[in-house]
């Protein structure tokens, strides 16, 4: 299984943007699929999960209310909606896939990685 995620880009404070993750090799609907990320300096931490079937998600309290994830099956792609985007929001982002069957928070829980898409953030 392979991860691509796209979508990243510079944009000023306040802006919005929407991050793509494309999954190959594999259906996605057998994942749990997760969004994290990592600034610079720092360990990556999570941002948002899905299960599989789309009508659960999590998010970390830093992004709820401004960020939205979503899935389409039949696309085989992730979505993360970013909304009123803040200078702390900067990081390369990416998304990950598990084989688990309930919404997991730590790094060591997923299976497959993108490769990141850097999200950068002026004020």
């Amino acid at each position: 299984v392979q991860l691509q995620a796209s979508g990243g880009g510079l944009v000023q404070a306040g802006d919005s943007l929407r991050l793509s993750c494309a999954v190959f090799g594999g259906a996605l609907r057998n994942y749990v699929m997760g969004w994290f990320r990592q600034a610079q300096g720092k360990e990556r931490e999570f941002v948002a999960a899905i299960r599989r079937s789309g009508h659960v998600t999590n998010y970390s309290d830093s992004v709820k209310g401004r960020f939205a994830i979503s899935r389409d099956n039949a696309k085989n792609t992730v979505y993360l909606q970013m909304n009123s985007l803040k200078p702390e929001d900067m990081a390369v982002y990416y998304c990950a896939a598990s084989r688990s069957i309930v919404i997991l928070s730590s790094t060591s829980q997923y299976d497959y990685w993108g490769q990141g898409t850097q999200v950068t953030v002026s004020s």
